[in-house]
C-alpha cells in the first residue's frame, strides 16, 4: 500500500514538473488598461502617401527595392542604402554613428515601421519619406552622389529606365531634379512595406481587450510589471504612444548634443531650416497631392529657440535589436537607456531654460522589469517576405 502511495506521489510530482508554468496577470487599473489598449492593435492601419503617386504601387515597390540595393547610386560604387540600413541588423547598422563614405554625426534609425512617421530623420528635416530618401544620396558623407549622376544612371541603364517607365507611365524625364524626385518616391514605396511582425506584447494587449485572462497569463510577469511602469511611474507612454510607440514629435531627453570640434547638433531647429529650404518638400512642385493637405504640417511648422536639442521620438518595436540608442548612439544597451532616465540630473535645463525631466529613480528590480517589457516588443518572427531576384523588366 505504501509503495502504491509513493508511486502516486512520484507520478504527481513528475506531472507537475512537466506541466507548463502558468503566469499570473496583474490587476491593471481601468486607467492603465485604457492606455495599454491604445498601443494597438498591430499592425496598425495605413494608407498610401497622397504626396507620392508611387506609394502602394507594386511596380514601384519592386523598383524601389532594386534601387535600395543599388551601389551605383553612389559614385564610389561601394555605398548603398542597405549599407546603413541592413536587413539583417534590423534595418540599421548597429553603429553608434552611421558611416557611409565617412562618419556622420547621428545614429542610424531603423526603417521598420517608417511608414507610420509624420516627420523623417532625427531632426525631422524630411516632411515626407520620399524627400528623406533623397537626402543620403546627395550627402557627401553618406553616398556622395549628385542629381546629375543619379539621373545619368537611370537614363543609361535600360533595365532601370524600363522600371521607371513601368512605374510612372512615362520615360525618365529630361530634368535631373524631377528624375531624382522619382527615385526618392520609389525608394519610399519600398520602405513603406517594411513593417515589424507581431510581438508578445501584442498578444497580451489583444487578450486584455478580449477579456481572455488565460491568454493574457502567458505574458511574462516581469514584462507586465515593466508595462505598468511604462504607462505609470515612468511616464514613458507620454511620448512613446500608439501602436508604433511614438508620438512622432521632438523632445530634448537630456542627451548631450555636442559633436566633434565642440560644435552643436541643432536637432529639430536645424531640421526645420533644412526642410524649408529643400526643393523636394511638400510645398514644392514635386508633391503629387492635388489637395495639398499633406503639406499642412510643412506650411504651419514654426521655428522656435526651444527646438535646439530636440530630436525625434523613435518607435520602440524591435528596440532590443537596434542598439546602440539615442540620436548619437551614446547609450549602448536598454539598461543604459533606463538608467539614463532613472538618474538624469533634475538641474539639467532645456535650451529655453526650463527644467527638462525629473529622474525616475527606479530600483534595480524596477529597471530590470522595464527592460523586460521593452524586450517583449520584439517581433516573434519577421513579417517580411524573403528577398527574391526580380524578373527582367518588360
Amino acid at each position: 500500500m505504501r509503495r502504491i502511495a509513493l508511486a502516486a506521489l512520484l507520478a504527481l510530482a513528475t506531472a507537475s514538473a512537466a506541466a507548463p508554468q502558468v503566469e499570473s496577470v496583474l490587476d491593471f487599473t481601468e486607467a492603465e488598461t485604457r492606455v495599454i489598449l491604445q498601443h494597438g492593435a498591430w499592425p496598425a492601419p495605413w494608407s498610401p502617401d497622397p504626396s507620392n503617386k508611387a506609394s502602394g504601387n507594386p511596380d514601384a515597390v519592386e523598383f524601389g527595392e532594386r534601387l535600395f540595393f543599388e551601389p551605383r547610386l553612389s559614385p564610389s560604387g561601394k555605398v548603398l542604402c542597405a549599407t546603413c540600413h541592413a536587413p539583417f541588423r534590423g534595418w540599421q547598422d548597429s553603429r553608434a554613428r552611421a558611416f557611409g563614405l565617412a562618419e556622420v554625426d547621428r545614429n542610424t534609425p531603423s526603417l521598420l515601421n517608417v511608414r507610420y512617421s509624420r516627420w523623417f530623420g532625427w531632426d525631422g528635416a524630411g516632411d515626407s519619406l520620399w524627400a528623406q530618401s533623397i537626402r543620403p544620396i546627395l550627402d557627401p558623407r553618406e553616398m556622395g552622389g549628385s542629381q546629375a549622376q543619379a539621373a545619368a544612371l537611370l537614363r543609361g541603364d535600360p533595365e532601370l529606365s524600363c522600371r521607371y517607365e513601368k512605374t510612372f507611365g512615362a520615360p525618365p524625364p529630361a530634368s535631373d531634379e524631377a528624375l531624382l524626385a522619382g527615385i526618392g518616391k520609389t525608394l519610399a514605396a519600398f520602405q513603406e512595406t517594411l513593417v515589424a511582425g507581431r510581438a508578445p506584447f501584442d498578444d497580451f494587449r489583444d487578450a486584455l481587450e478580449q477579456g481572455d485572462r488565460a491568454a493574457a497569463a502567458r505574458y511574462p510577469i516581469a514584462a507586465q510589471r515593466g508595462l505598468r511602469i511604462f504607462v505609470g511611474k515612468g511616464n514613458c507612454a507620454t511620448c512613446h504612444f500608439g501602436p508604433n510607440f511614438s508620438n512622432g514629435e521632438f523632445h530634448d531627453t537630456g542627451v548631450p548634443f555636442f559633436i566633434a570640434g565642440g560644435e552643436v547638433d541643432p536637432g529639430r531647429h536645424g531640421g526645420i531650416r533644412k526642410m524649408q529650404a529643400n526643393p523636394f518638400n511638400l510645398l514644392g512642385r514635386y508633391s503629387d497631392d492635388p489637395s495639398v493637405k499633406s503639406a499642412t504640417k510643412a506650411r504651419h511648422v514654426s521655428l522656435e529657440h526651444r527646438n535646439f536639442g530636440e530630436f525625434k521620438v523613435p518607435g520602440l518595436r524591435n528596440v532590443a535589436l537596434t542598439a546602440p540608442y539615442m540620436h548619437n548612439g551614446s547609450l549602448a544597451t536598454l539598461a543604459d537607456v533606463v538608467r539614463h532616465y532613472s538618474e538624469i540630473s533634475p538641474d539639467r535645463l532645456h535650451s529655453d531654460g526650463e527644467i527638462l525631466l525629473k529622474p525616475l529613480r527606479l530600483s534595480a528590480a524596477e529597471s530590470s522589469d522595464l527592460v523586460a517589457f521593452l524586450e517583449s516588443l520584439t517581433e516573434r518572427s519577421s513579417a517580411l517576405p524573403p528577398r527574391r531576384p526580380s524578373a527582367p523588366c518588360r
